[in-house]
Order: structure tokens, then sequence, then C-alpha cells
């Protein structure tokens, strides 16, 4: 029997089977194969899931150098690589991951907030003071979003996550880094209430401040504080989160061993006080 070309494959199949494929192939190999490849490569089905996190934006590296001569462009940056492939994912696109070595820049959540309206799942870098009133904008208009992580704790965490409750009806998963003092863990409790997962590992996070999210958010079914410095999961707490059906609570400590031992507020230490601490933090969960 007479194999199948690739190229004579069916137009659907093509597109089904470069939907899996990460986005620098799918920008810089597979388009360069035949007309029919290039053509199931635009299309918007091929870019639902725009994940960013494993390439590198590094004018000088191997995937910037090839986008650069293969485009015949006389420079690369992550805003110009956002704009093209949010244009090729026509409003399609659901799931979206930021590379946490590169902050997301005005610009950059303006345009995801125009171009992903129906974005659900939604994983940010570390955004800068100025920057944080666009991402409360962007917010109004994924009324689709169910799950955000961010790299670090926003000074505007409180009107996120009220905006959060007041747009966004299907959300049920929010992970953060950095200082949750009680006000934080109020607002989390005051806005959303029906949160089902939450991720505070490697935080600075008290032991009566778990204790009222753990008793505010009643839906919880799992809840991540790993690594964190403030408490430690006594038989007491264990037993106020005894509802949830996942705990993970592992290395958890009151002391800071991290000789962190003033962070009142991520945003008054340097990142590099802050990359020191999840480094050190991230090496205790190793061992």
């Amino acid at each position: 029997m007479e194999l199948g070309r690739w190229e004579g494959m069916q137009m659907d199949c093509l597109v089904s089977i470069f939907s899996k494929l990460g986005l620098d192939d799918l920008t810089t190999a597979v388009p360069l194969v035949c007309k029919s490849w290039n053509q199931a490569s635009v299309d918007p089905l091929c870019y639902r899931i725009l994940d960013f996190r494993h390439l590198d934006f590094n004018p000088s590296s191997p995937f910037a150098s090839r986008f650069a001569f293969e485009f015949s462009v006389p420079r690369f940056s992550f805003s110009d690589f956002l704009k093209l492939a949010m244009a090729r994912a026509r409003g399609a696109a659901v799931d979206l991951r930021f590379n946490s070595l590169f902050s997301a820049s005005n610009q950059d959540l303006s345009l995801a907030s125009d171009e992903c309206s129906k974005l659900k799942n939604l994983i940010l870098p570390r955004i800068e003071s100025e920057d944080e009133e666009q991402l409360l904008k962007a917010i109004s208009n994924w009324k689709e979003l169910e799950v955000l992580e961010m790299e670090s704790k926003p000074s505007v965490l409180h009107e996120m996550v009220k905006q959060i409750g007041l747009h966004c009806n299907k959300f049920q998963g929010l992970k953060l880094r950095g200082c949750i003092k009680k006000e934080d863990a109020a607002a989390i409790i005051g806005s959303l209430p029906k949160l089902k997962w939450l991720d505070l590992s490697c935080c600075r996070l008290g032991r009566e401040d778990l204790l009222a999210i753990i008793d505010g958010c009643r839906d919880l079914n799992r809840l991540s504080v790993r690594d964190c410095i403030g408490f430690e999961a006594d038989d007491e707490l264990k037993r106020r989160a005894s509802g949830i059906v996942v705990f993970e609570h592992e290395g958890s400590m009151i002391e800071d061993e991290c000789e962190l031992d003033e962070l009142e507020d991520d945003r008054n230490v340097s990142l590099e006080q802050m990359l020191m601490y999840y480094d050190d933090c991230y090496a205790m969960w190793l061992f």
C-alpha cells in the first residue's frame, strides 16, 4: 500500500498536529517546509496556547537569531513576537504564559487585554508598579479567566482580587509569591470566597492569616503553602484544614532561615534579595 505524503494530509489533521508544537517550531521551522504546512501553521487553532516560558528572547540566542534571519528583521524583541503570536491567534488564545525572565510591560498587558478576551489561564512574570494599573484594566476584559499565576505579589493585590471577583465569574485558582499580610488574606477571602485552588508556596505567611484563609475560603479543594516562612503545620492547623482535599505544607517553618527576617513588603526588597530568598527556599525543598 502506498503511503501518503505529509504535505498531502488534510488541513485539519495538520492543524491538530501543529497545535501541539512550541511557538519556536511553529514560527521558524514548520512554515518553511511546504505551502500546505505554511498554511496550517498560521491557523488560529495552533495559537490557543501561547507559552513563552521556555523561549530565549535575548537577541544573541539561537531562537532569536533564527527568527531574525528567517523573517529578515533587523531586531528581535519579546513584544514584537507577542504581537505576531496574538495576530495569528485572532482572538482564539485561551492560555497565555509569559517568560518569568522578561517583565510584562504596559503595552504587553494592553495587547493581551485587547486580543485575548477568551483567556482562561494566565501566567504572569513580575509586573512593575507603574504597569499594575494596566493589569487592573485588563482583568475587566478577561471575563472567562479561571486561573491566574503571578511571579510576585502586586502592590494592588486588594484591588486586583476585587476586579477578579467582579468580572471573572468562572475564576477558580490563584498563585502568588511574596509577603502575604493580614490585609492580603482578608482581600482574598472577601473577594474570592469561592476559590477552589490557592498556591502561596515560598511566601511569608503568618499562622493566623493562613487560618483565616482556611476558614474564609470554604470551597478550597487544594491549598499549597510549601516552604513558607511564618508557621508550622501543627496538629491544630491540620485539623482546621482537614476539609481541604489536598493540603500541601511541607517545608514551612516559623523562623526564617533564609536570612530575610524583616520582609515587611516584597516591593521594598531588591530583586537580587528576592531571587536569593527563593533560591534558598527551593534548595530547602530539594533537601
